[in-house]
């Protein structure tokens, strides 16, 4: 007995997780991983590829560089990481709040009162961010793009002799137009660049950030359908309710008038 009692527990428990919500909840936290942690690992090897490399140095002041732009850009990921860590407790929250097993426990007037304006509010913010992130994923594709070109570089200089390729830091607008900033496949410093393990780690490393925002993006849609399906639960457990709520009220008028009509037989009998 205590064995069938501990088991339905269980299935009781188990039948009240939103699954749904679950699942998008560790496609988001995996995806935002993926890109904080490797993007800013990137980050700091396109900060030493910029400096041992291409000889840039950080300027003096407070003239804003591209230096100063990866700082900004790592202080954001930190923002990001922080701020979807919450994100993605609060839609789990709501979750638990439309299931089955928070209905039996509170009732259907809390739920379909307080759910269905939850549920509405995280359908829009949601969509934000899904738009924020397709941006962020179009964003992080240029440094991928930036990256293959460099890649591509070195590649045909290995395979081609005497070739004389140049990347220009200006084509990308990473530095002003009067400074010049290259390094071409003939100089030590290219030979050395395309030899490291510097350089093919820190084109994966945007790779994967890619696929962290666009795990992301993913996971904000697989949230816009689970918000929809629980907003159009509670929208109908509304309903539901009101109709009960009339069909009780009806109910108890006609056994009210059927009362009132056999005491009025009973008095005129007697």
């Amino acid at each position: 007995m205590c064995f069938l009692g501990c088991f339905e527990c269980c299935i009781k428990c188990l039948g009240g997780i939103p699954y749904a919500s679950l699942i998008a909840t560790i496609l988001l936290y995996a995806g935002v991983a993926l890109f904080c942690g490797c993007g800013h690992e990137a980050l700091s090897g396109t900060v030493n590829i910029l400096q041992t490399y291409f000889e840039m140095t950080r300027t003096a002041g407070d003239v804003i560089d591209v230096f100063t732009m990866i700082d900004i850009f790592k202080y954001v990921i930190y923002g990001v990481a922080a701020a979807f860590f919450v994100y993605g407790i609060l839609l789990m929250v709501e979750g638990f709040f439309t299931t089955g097993a928070i209905k039996d426990l509170y009732g259907d007037f809390k739920i379909t009162t307080c759910g269905r304006c939850v549920s509405a509010w995280f359908i829009m913010l949601t969509y934000i961010f899904m738009l924020a992130w397709l941006g962020v994923t179009a964003f992080t594709s240029l440094p991928v793009y930036m990256y293959f070109n460099l890649w591509t570089i070195c590649r045909n200089a290995t395979l081609v002799d005497g070739t004389n390729l140049c990347l220009d830091l200006r084509q990308y607008g990473i530095v002003t137009i009067g400074e010049e900033k290259k390094v071409c496949t003939t100089s030590e410093s290219f030979i050395k660049m395309c030899d490291s393990n510097e350089l093919n780690m820190t084109f994966h490393l945007f790779i994967v950030a890619l696929a962290g925002a666009g795990a992301a993006v993913i996971a904000m849609v697989h949230y816009l359908m689970v918000l929809s399906a629980n907003w159009a639960y509670v929208k109908d457990a509304c309903r539901m309710q009101k109709y009960e709520d009339i069909k009780s009220k009806e109910e108890q008028e006609l056994h009210d008038i059927h009362s009132t009509r056999s005491k009025e037989r009973l008095n005129a009998y007697t």
